[in-house]
């Protein structure tokens, strides 16, 4: 008969790691988490901020002139004479930027106060409702257009980043006018051209479509109640019908589309700068910066 025989086989222990690679693991990560914690953190760079000191005040009065589309006007009639019964409006101060826009400041002040040609008799030539108004748009001096001086600097900001940072975020900013320039193309092409329009942002809420666009350049201290009361003026508005023959004469390259759209947003009533100047005070940059 057969004997079973049983041999005992020792049972194998579950492998465990090598403490050692436990210890070096752990010290690993404590270190790195120590050297992370203790790592000096990158150093927070940020631009400085813009010099929105007020370095100059210039004013600028508005009237309306109620016989700037009389029957009987002729042709060689200028502003002055027509506009001679007026309806004043008010004064509008503007600080201006010196310090950010020198350039443009100074071209600004230059036709505040040059005695001719300046912005003195010229019109308001567009009123865009609850938003903006445009001004100082070269051409013809009987139709309350102007030619800048001939001597006036070139502005060369036009072409620099830092000149468009500021915003028109509220009613009141005054800026240089570059994507809503609307002088002709013939003015344009001009070796001499300089670009004089501006726009002044009525409200009552910002205007972001203009934002790095136009150099903003200064704000109105005072009479922006003038300012609204501008904006109020009633404007010529195309019907839509006109405005889709419109945009089918220009995409077949009608140019009377284009001249077309320039009565567009016109005010009804003729508002024109009566009056335009330098403010000499003692110290300008006391009055509110823009935030």
């Amino acid at each position: 008969m057969a004997t079973l025989v049983f041999m005992a086989f020792p049972i194998p222990s579950p492998i465990q790691p090598p403490l050692l690679s436990t210890t070096i693991t752990s010290i690993t990560r404590r270190s790195l988490l120590l050297s992370t914690a203790l790592s000096p953190l990158p150093a927070i760079t940020s631009s400085p901020p813009l010099d929105t000191k007020i370095t100059d005040r210039v004013f600028m009065d508005f009237s309306i002139c109620p016989n700037y589309s009389r029957s009987d006007r002729t042709v060689s009639d200028s502003l002055p004479s027509i506009c001679a019964d007026t309806t004043p409006l008010g004064r509008v101060v503007i600080g201006l930027y010196g310090h950010l826009v020198p350039l443009t400041v100074s071209n600004f002040k230059t036709m505040c106060t040059s005695s001719l040609p300046s912005y003195k008799n010229t019109l308001i030539h567009k009123i865009f409702p609850g938003q903006f108004f445009l001004a100082g748009r070269q051409g013809i001096k009987e139709k309350g257009e102007l030619h800048p001086p001939l001597d006036l600097a070139r502005n060369t900001e036009s072409v620099d980043s830092r000149a468009f940072l500021l915003r028109h975020s509220r009613p009141g900013v005054v800026s240089l006018c570059l994507s809503e320039n609307d002088d002709d193309d013939d003015v344009k092409l001009d070796p001499d051209y300089r670009n004089v329009e501006f726009l002044i942002t009525t409200g009552p809420g910002p205007c972001p479509q203009l934002d790095n666009k136009n150099i903003v350049f200064g704000t109105v201290l005072e009479g922006l109640d003038v300012v609204r009361e501008i904006a109020s003026i009633p404007t010529y508005k195309p019907s839509e019908r006109i405005r889709q023959f419109n945009d089918l004469a220009e995409f077949l390259g009608d140019e009377r589309a284009q001249n077309a759209r320039a009565l567009w947003n016109k005010p009804l009533k003729a508002v024109y700068i009566s009056d335009c100047g330098e403010l000499k005070v003692t110290n300008p940059s006391l009055s509110p910066s823009l935030p």
